[in-house]
């Protein structure tokens, strides 16, 4: 008996082709999506900030081109902690003002990503729901 021969499809029986749309994967895919933007722009601005910490620390020319736009960037991104911190040094003041923004920056794209995967995705006991579509 081949393999073929062990099972016959009665001639009554009727072949259904079934599309399922999986709204989760979706879901998931777009959660994922929307979470790594986030956490590309928050660590954009958290490595323009240390960038600038380097560049001030290393006394880097400030008329250069590429000194100037660290730091306009990241005056722009310091969320207001430019004169947090007063130390008589100024090197301590830009190691302390942005290395705070940088730090802060990184826990706002933390807290995001977990309040959105936490709310936009369902727990572990989900309700299955598909369409069937008969062709």
């Amino acid at each position: 008996m081949d393999r073929d021969d062990q099972y016959i499809r009665p001639a009554h029986e009727e072949v259904v082709n079934e599309r399922v749309e999986d709204s989760y994967a979706s879901r998931v895919r777009t959660v994922r999506m929307v979470s790594s933007a986030i956490t590309f722009v928050v660590g954009l601005f958290a490595v323009v900030l240390v960038a600038q910490i380097i560049l001030v620390l290393a006394e880097a020319n400030p008329r250069n081109g590429f000194a100037s736009f660290v730091d306009g960037f990241s005056s722009g991104v310091s969320l207001g902690f430019d004169g947090l911190f007063t130390p008589a040094s100024e090197k301590a003041a830009v190691l302390f003002n942005y290395g705070t923004a940088a730090i802060v920056w990184l826990l706002i794209g933390a807290a995001l990503t977990y309040l959105i995967r936490k709310f936009a995705l369902p727990g572990p006991r989900r309700e299955i729901r598909y369409r069937r579509t008969v062709e």
